[in-house]
């Protein structure tokens, strides 16, 4: 049988762990097992690629991720979805799995019913680059997620973190749960090739249960967690429409915003250099974050001189490259630029008047009333970006129609929009009317609940006698 080396008392109590050994492991290896949560974006959102404010949630849903070395040079990854009776697996050289980011995405990505692996292979060309560390012999990684897949909350995140924190745990290495997060989103940026902000994975890396995650994402700054006051509760609703951080709406808001904030530096005339198809902006003043204007200064100052729209050849011609380093601008495309350039502005004043608001006496209904306001104000822009959806503006109008009086107080759609999940604000005793909404409008599923992320859960040992 399997013993861990945690104490009975302390091994977590999850029947997806046996599975996992008894049909997957192999006896004749050790094994290393670690967990990661899914999230739900209270508020910031998209912002945090511009650098705002954000508060996430870390939820109880998680994935499960099981290591073991090899001895044949090959990397196994199993994925076992919690939701489907079967398996997938793919299989790759561990040689080719080292080297450039962009010659290994190439390579994960040459066949494409196998490119899902790279959210677990994945982690083993980054850590070469960034940790010096190599596993010529090979990995099996097999993963159990039950943070549903296309539902805004961040599935891809928990499974990189979970297969980052076994791994990094299978080579004895050391490492803070920052560190953890940052590279776990190298690994969606320059393997799975989406690209996310850094909230994601610092949530399932570094989240506390029971408390919003605040991180000032300039780059990534851990701030003090924030409590959720005990006479409210937050619960994320299922719109049952897909979401994908890889879709083309929510990388063509981004697009926007950095256009937005390149054609702000040449208003200003701010030093700008193009190196290696990037601009590099000597902003002194904001630095380098567009959420760092206030809503004020970017009215009065910048809105009316920003395009409503561009289309990429013309901001190419004009202005060369943006500063993001992970989008790429396709010059037959047209972009909104004012409204997405205004969003992370607006949206970093509205988490941090959130987060005070939070420290208030939200036991009256005027203070939860404020709180909710910039929820639904939050929602409106993403919709004015383009990243709204008829059935998450059904779920956020019902919360809205029941309002103060039957415990509601806001909701807004959560991460990259486009559909997945809305999260929703009120008192603990308004669940039955949570749950009616997402019944009548929704899938019907809703997330409530919260854990601790990977840094601040054991990675079991695990070896077979």
């Amino acid at each position: 049988m399997w013993r861990s080396d945690l104490q009975s008392a302390q091994a977590p109590s999850d029947p997806r762990i046996d599975a996992l050994l008894n049909q997957y492991a192999d006896p004749k290896q050790p094994a290393w097992l670690a967990r990661a949560p899914g999230r739900l974006d209270v508020m910031g959102g998209i912002a945090d690629y511009s650098g705002s404010l954000v508060l996430q949630l870390p939820l109880d849903v998680s994935a499960l991720a099981l290591v073991q070395p090899r001895t044949d040079g090959q990397v196994v990854v199993i994925s076992r979805a919690t939701e489907l009776k079967n398996h997938f697996r793919a299989q790759f050289a561990a040689s080719a799995l080292v080297g450039e980011y962009a010659t290994v995405r190439r390579y994960m990505q040459r066949q494409p019913q196998m490119s899902w692996a790279a959210y677990m292979a994945g982690v083993l060309p980054v850590l070469a680059r960034e940790a010096d560390l190599y596993f010529p012999h090979g990995v099996t990684i097999v993963v159990d997620s039950s943070v549903p897949l296309g539902k805004g909350v961040s599935s891809s995140a928990a499974v990189e973190v979970a297969t980052m924190r076994a791994i990094l745990a299978m080579a004895n290495y050391p490492c803070a749960g920052r560190t953890l997060a940052i590279w776990s989103q190298i690994v969606e940026n320059q393997i799975v090739g989406a690209p996310c902000g850094i909230m994601d994975q610092m949530t399932a890396a570094c989240g506390r249960a029971n408390q919003l995650l605040a991180l000032r994402c300039q780059p990534a700054e851990l701030l003090a967690p924030v409590v959720i006051p005990a006479d409210l509760m937050v619960w994320g609703i299922d719109s049952g429409v897909r979401h994908a951080v890889s879709g083309a709406d929510y990388g063509s808001v981004r697009v926007g915003a950095f256009m937005g904030y390149r054609i702000i530096a040449d208003l200003t005339q701010t030093a700008v250099t193009i190196t290696d198809g990037r601009a590099v902006i000597a902003d002194g003043r904001w630095g380098g974050y567009l959420a760092n204007l206030t809503p004020s200064e970017f009215v009065q100052s910048y809105a009316d001189a920003l395009p409503v729209q561009l289309s990429g050849a013309d901001f190419i011609a004009r202005y060369g490259a943006t500063s993001d380093a992970i989008t790429t601008i396709d010059p037959q495309r047209i972009y909104a630029v004012r409204q997405p350039t205004y969003h992370p502005i607006a949206e970093h004043h509205r988490v941090r008047t959130f987060e005070q608001l939070l420290a208030a006496d939200t036991a009256h209904n005027q203070v939860a009333e404020l709180l909710g306001e910039l929820m639904y104000q939050s929602h409106a822009s993403y919709s004015a970006c383009g990243l709204g959806s008829a059935a998450t503006d059904a779920i956020v109008a019902a919360v809205r129609s029941l309002g103060s009086a039957h415990g509601l107080f806001g909701a807004k759609i959560t991460g990259g929009g486009s559909g997945g999940t809305v999260a929703v604000l009120g008192r603990p005793d308004a669940v039955a009317h949570v749950r009616q909404i997402a019944q009548t409008h929704g899938s019907g599923l809703v997330f409530a609940g919260s854990s601790d992320g990977a840094a601040f859960s054991a990675v079991q040992y695990l070896n077979y006698t």
